[in-house]
């Protein structure tokens, strides 16, 4: 196969299907079931096996160069990092170099083909800083190159498609970070004396929106079962088409992703390496999508919005409705749950406002009433967040929990519902007081998580080449 394949330019398929292809799937889970949580190697009596390994994925990459022409650079200075690290005596793997000269973003045209190998851990799958190697595609619509070189700029993102990868991604992970890859801070050449070292700039993060749709479809096509809700024709074919779902979700992620820079923040809108009450995370998430959601209203409404584009965004609102309020309420443990927190939080404003009916064993939806009803609630984040700038901290906190729990229920021993906060002790006492599960599920998904919770836990490692 490989003989006819090399005369031709070799599709993202050939390569997945290549002996290359599997020398480097296999050289990874070979060095992973020798690696310990940190990446190294330690143990010596398996130094000669993983130098094998190396050596044969290095080889395997060389013979890929040609065929990922725009990641040459890239692939080209893993070997150099591979070397280095068998050097080392494989200790903690440090592929600062290759890393800093991968640049999906550079390349966005709809197809593009990625192969990625790096030791990284897995959002959602494990912080292990494993060797693991992805196979992948840019998934690149005109419609959405429209829009982000437009009103919607965000240089960093990059929505891709699973073709194959290793045992970290057989799990419920759907990202690719560079802040994930085994790196070591240095100082950058021709930096003045006395800078201190640093890590690589990070100028991409990549979304596999093929498994975002893929397990929406699966999850929401059993819910709606379930519930037996009645959908809009548009809201079907989101059930139907895993295409236009991909596609549907690049353009949601597009905006969810570049409004954590954007808006009237509490500073640092992600909130990195701070210690603070879960459930703020859940706001900042869903402010994100709703942001999503109501960009969408404006642009379906909006008479010079062409016909593809003001399609989706219709089906951005199912999408982000649908999403929030079956699969984010169920999925994960009660311990510390902030996407949970935020999917009971949507579904509640919903009913609340009288635009989600559960009567009669039977879920329906005013359709008509749903974008400004969700619109309101957006305004409302917004507020909070807003006003924050002006607040202590722990006033903020407060505020927020305030704002959750006007919608939501907290669970009656929850000591901020009582105020019994030690609030003259510093932020870290004060988070210590949120319950793991301080805001509990509703008799509704306590109900519906026994029949949907099964088919949630079977998304993990879905595709969207997958069975759905």
């Amino acid at each position: 196969m490989e003989t006819t394949m090399s005369t031709r330019a070799w599709s993202t398929h050939d390569i997945r299907d290549s002996a290359h292809w599997q020398t480097i799937k296999d050289g990874c889970s070979a060095l992973q079931s020798r690696q310990i949580k940190d990446g190294s190697i330690p143990e010596a009596s398996h130094h000669a096996e993983a130098a094998a390994s190396v050596a044969a994925i290095v080889q395997a990459l060389s013979a890929l160069v040609p065929h990922v022409p725009h990641d040459a650079a890239y692939l080209e200075a893993l070997a150099t990092d591979f070397a280095a690290w068998v050097e080392s005596g494989f200790g903690v793997p440090d592929f600062y170099d290759s890393l800093a000269l991968f640049h999906p973003e550079a390349n966005r045209v709809d197809g593009a083909v990625h192969l990625v190998v790096f030791p990284m851990y897995t959002q959602n799958g494990s912080t292990n800083r494993f060797f693991e190697a992805v196979l992948c595609e840019t998934i690149w619509p005109d419609f959405v190159s429209s829009l982000e070189s437009g009103s919607y700029g965000n240089l960093m993102f990059v929505p891709l498609r699973f073709i194959d990868f290793t045992a970290g991604y057989d799990t419920n992970s759907a990202v690719l970070f560079p802040e994930s890859v085994a790196v070591t801070p240095r100082v950058p050449p021709g930096a003045p004396e006395g800078t201190a070292p640093s890590l690589p700039t990070f100028t991409w993060g990549g979304i596999f929106a093929d498994r975002e749709a893929a397990r929406f479809r699966k999850v929401v096509k059993h819910a709606i079962d379930i519930t037996h809700l009645e959908l809009p024709t548009n809201a079907k074919r989101l059930l139907e088409d895993q295409k236009l779902t991909e596609e549907t979700f690049v353009m949601w992620d597009l905006i969810h992703d570049r409004t954590h820079m954007r808006g009237d923040l509490p500073f640092d809108p992600f909130m990195i390496k701070q210690r603070m009450p879960f459930y703020l995370y859940g706001l900042e998430e869903l402010r994100c999508d709703l942001t999503a959601f109501r960009e969408a209203v404006t642009l379906m409404r909006d008479p010079k919005t062409d016909d593809k584009t003001r399609t989706h965004a219709e089906l951005v609102q199912y999408a982000v409705v649908f999403d929030r309020i079956f699969r984010f309420p169920l999925t994960g443990g009660r311990v510390r749950n902030y996407d949970s927190v935020a999917g009971q939080l949507l579904f509640a404003w919903m009913h609340q406002h009288h635009v989600l009916h559960w009567t009669d064993t039977k879920l329906t939806i005013d359709w008509d009433a749903m974008p400004d009803t969700v619109v309101e609630l957006s305004d409302r984040i917004n507020e909070l967040y807003w006003a924050s700038i002006d607040r202590p901290k722990i006033v903020h906190w407060i505020a927020a929990h305030e704002l959750v729990s006007e919608v939501l229920a907290p669970h009656p021993a929850s000591r901020f519902l009582a105020r019994e906060l030690p609030l003259e002790g510093t932020p870290g006492d004060i988070t210590d007081q949120v319950m793991d599960d301080e805001f509990p599920l509703s008799m509704f998904y306590e109900a519906l998580s026994k029949k949907l919770g099964p088919t949630i836990e079977q998304t993990a490692g879905i595709t969207g080449t997958s069975g759905i």
